[in-house]
């Protein structure tokens, strides 16, 4: 762990603003100037309650919380926020400031770039989902209905400050999550940093602490794509990699199975459909078999309806027409976008994994 460098600051181009990701030791003097400037804070009830001391120099009346689920992720909910904020006489100049996780960070987002044409907004990321991913690119995304992340747009927070220290009270299950976040990107850029995670897996769970380097080069490698591909129409896309299979084993466990764990299983079946359509070598799909399979939650994976699955999979926002788009893999380091025919074949090469070969 000790070659690994870490530095205080990410900056991050993007197309309205430069904006920077900042790690500290403590966010409390960066609420303290929010609270300078008559921020609104939009905060995880769960966190609000865990780390009430943070907050205790808010005024009550500037603190909105928000339940963390898929169903809050809405148009509804956004909505709910901005007439509270209205009612609260928010104003141009009032910055909104997220403490929570991505969907605390989706909603507060969105409702931002819509008040007032477009307000400031800063983030404190409490998951290592968000810390180590979401925080950088811009992207909101909304649910409607069971079609996830169906809505959304671009708006970049002015500053995001990652405190580790938030990682110590997640579950174990949420910390695999963003593991599995990171090792899409590692898988993507071909980074030594996937053996190195592997390795110290382990060691990750028990101390936490250990993450910060593994999240900044997570950031990193996002930073690189994200600044010449902002807005998603080109190499951005790879990072749809293990994302489209992960979105609908989500949506058809009733989202038991956390998003980065969802993941780590979409791109083990991403390669086994590479593997099986002649992209990738059986020899790489079982080497990298074996190092996803390690993040992969314990779960009754033959007990899932498939045909609930391929119905999931019909309505992913990134398909044109009746084809899947989804994002391939030769090797680590080399992803393909894809546009696939969910015929007989294809079918049965997914019924065969979920039938055993995602645990072999």
């Amino acid at each position: 762990m000790e070659d690994m460098l870490v530095s205080d600051f990410i900056s991050v181009q993007s197309a309205t603003r430069l904006y920077s990701v900042f790690f500290r030791e403590s966010v409390v003097s960066d609420i303290d100037k929010a609270c300078e400037k008559d921020a609104f804070f939009v905060i995880d009830s769960h966190v609000c309650k865990l780390y009430a001391e943070l907050f205790i120099k808010i005024p009550q009346k500037r603190i909105i919380l928000i339940e963390p689920t898929e169903e809050n992720k809405s148009i509804d909910k956004v909505k709910e926020l901005i007439e509270c904020l209205v009612e609260k006489q928010i104003r141009k100049n009032n910055p909104l400031v997220a403490i929570g996780g991505g969907i605390v960070q989706d909603i507060t987002a969105f409702a931002a770039s819509l008040i007032y044409r477009g307000i400031e907004w800063q983030f404190i990321p409490t998951t290592l989902l968000a810390q180590a991913d979401s925080c950088v690119g811009s992207k909101t995304s909304i649910n409607l209905g069971k079609c996830k992340n169906l809505i959304g747009n671009f708006y970049p927070p002015s500053n995001i400050f990652i405190d580790v220290n938030f990682l110590k009270t997640l579950e174990k299950k949420d910390i695999q999550s963003g593991i599995g976040e990171m090792m899409h990107f590692y898988l993507y850029a071909g980074s030594c940093f996937m053996e190195k995670l592997i390795e110290n897996y382990h060691e990750i769970l028990a101390n936490r602490s250990t993450l910060r380097a593994y999240i900044q080069e997570s950031l990193s490698i996002k930073k690189s794509v994200a600044e010449i591909d902002e807005y998603d129409k080109d190499e951005r896309n790879k990072f749809n990699y293990g994302h489209t299979f992960g979105h609908a084993l989500e949506t058809v466990s009733n989202y038991e199975i956390r998003h980065g764990q969802a993941v780590t299983i979409g791109m083990d079946l991403a390669n086994y459909i590479s593997s099986n359509y002649g992209v990738m070598t059986r020899d790489t799909f079982d080497r990298l078999h074996q190092l996803l399979k390690v993040n992969m939650p314990a779960y009754n994976y033959r007990g899932i309806n498939l045909n609930d699955y391929f119905q999931a999979l019909s309505k992913d926002k990134k398909n044109l027409g009746n084809d899947l788009v989804c994002i391939l893999a030769e090797k680590p380091g080399k992803l393909i976008k894809q546009q696939m025919k969910m015929n007989e074949q294809f079918q049965a090469v997914v019924r065969e994994y979920f039938q055993g070969v995602w645990n072999s």
